[in-house]
C-alpha cells in the first residue's frame, strides 16, 4: 500500500515509547488485514461525541472494520451529532468550572461530555420522537429487534436527512448502516435511548418490554457470528477504551470453547486496546494483554498490543495508517 504524509510522518516521528507501539499495531493490523483476517472494533466512552467518526466511517467503508460492539451512548450520539452538531457547545475551560457553572448549564438543557455540550432538544429528544413511533409499531406488531437495528431503519428510511447538519460520510453509524454491519449493544439499557424507552415501558405505553432486544440475545448473536468467522478467517480485536464495549465480546471465546465445549473455537487473532485505565485495584480495562491468556481470550502467540494514551488522539492516527492517509 502506498503511503500518505501521514503515514510518513507518523514512521519518521513516532519511534519510541506509546509512539512506537503506535506504529508496530497499526502494522501489525494491516498484516492481519492482508492475511485474509477480520475485526471487530469495540468502541467505549464518549468517543462519538468526540467527533471518532470524521476517520471511523472510512474504516468502515474500506472494509478495514467488519463488526463493532459499542456502548449505547456511542450508538445514540454519532446519530445526535448528525441532526445537531450547530447546536453543541464546546467548554474548553471545563475543567474550571463550578457546581454553579454547571447547574446553568443544566438549565439551559445542555448535558456535557467533557469539553462537549450536547442539546436535549435538538438532539435527544428529535430521535427519541422517531425511535418511540419506531418502537411502538413494533410493540403493536408483536415484533422486535435489536437497539442497532432501530438505528439503522431510522437511518435507511430517510427521515433524518432533512434534519442532518453534517457531511454523512463523518458518521459512522451511517457508513455501518448502509453495509449493515455487524453490530453488538451490551448494557443498552444505561443510555439515553435506553431511560427513554424504559420509561415507556414503565408507563405502559409499551407493553412488551422485550421488543427491544437484550444482552443476552445480543451475546447469542454474536456467538452465531464469531462462529460463522472464525472457520474461514482470524478474527482481531481492536479495542479503543474499556468497560463493556471491550468486556462483553471479548468473553465470546470462553464462553464458546468452555461452556459450549466448541473446544475447535480458536482464539482471538490479533488484540490492541488503546486505553489510559491503569491496572490498581482489579481495573480488568488496565490489564495488560498477557492477562487475557489465563482466560482463554488470546493465544501464547496473538499479536499484543497495548496503547496507554488518549483514544481521541491515537485512533484517528491509527485509522490514518491503516488507511494508508
Amino acid at each position: 500500500m502506498e503511503k500518505g504524509n501521514i503515514s510518513k510522518f507518523i514512521e519518521h516521528h513516532y519511534r519510541h515509547f506509546n509512539a512506537a507501539t503506535l506504529v508496530d499495531a497499526s502494522k501489525a493490523y494491516r498484516k492481519h488485514l492482508d492475511d485474509g483476517g477480520i475485526f471487530m472494533l469495540t468502541l467505549a466512552g464518549a468517543m462519538s461525541s468526540a467527533e471518532l467518526g470524521i476517520s471511523l466511517a472510512e474504516m468502515i467503508r474500506q472494509n478495514k472494520v467488519h463488526a463493532i460492539t459499542c456502548t449505547g451512548a456511542n450508538l445514540e450520539e454519532d446519530i445526535y451529532n448528525l441532526v445537531a452538531h450547530d447546536f453543541y457547545e464546546r467548554v474548553p475551560n471545563y475543567r474550571d468550572l463550578t457546581p454553579e457553572d454547571e447547574k446553568k448549564l443544566l438549565d439551559r438543557h445542555l448535558n456535557r461530555v467533557t469539553d462537549t455540550c450536547i442539546p436535549e432538544e435538538e438532539a435527544m429528544r428529535r430521535i427519541e420522537r422517531h425511535l418511540a413511533e419506531l418502537w411502538t409499531r413494533y410493540d403493536s406488531q408483536g415484533k422486535s429487534q435489536f437497539p442497532h437495528e432501530f438505528i439503522y431503519e431510522l437511518i435507511l428510511s430517510g427521515k433524518l436527512k432533512n434534519d442532518y447538519q453534517i457531511d454523512t460520510k463523518n458518521s459512522w453509524m451511517v457508513a455501518a448502516a448502509e453495509k449493515n454491519l455487524p453490530m453488538f449493544v451490551p448494557g443498552w439499557e444505561d443510555s439515553t435511548s435506553g431511560n427513554m424507552y424504559a420509561a415507556r415501558c414503565i408507563k405502559k405505553e409499551i407493553k412488551n418490554p422485550h421488543t427491544v432486544k437484550t444482552g443476552i440475545e445480543y451475546m447469542m448473536s454474536l456467538e452465531s457470528w464469531y462462529s460463522k468467522n472464525c472457520k474461514s478467517s482470524s478474527i482481531g480485536f481492536f479495542q479503543i477504551g474499556g468497560g463493556i464495549a471491550g468486556d462483553f465480546p471479548i468473553c465470546v471465546v470462553p464462553m464458546m470453547y468452555q461452556d459450549m465445549k466448541k473446544t475447535d473455537t480458536p482464539e482471538w487473532g490479533y488484540f490492541c486496546q488503546i486505553s489510559d485505565s491503569t491496572t490498581s485495584y482489579g481495573s480488568y480495562s488496565g490489564a495488560v494483554p498477557n492477562e487475557k491468556i489465563t482466560w482463554g481470550k488470546l493465544n501464547v502467540d496473538t499479536p499484543k498490543y497495548i496503547i496507554e494514551s488518549d483514544a481521541s488522539i491515537v485512533c484517528p492516527l491509527m485509522f490514518a495508517y491503516i488507511l494508508g492517509w
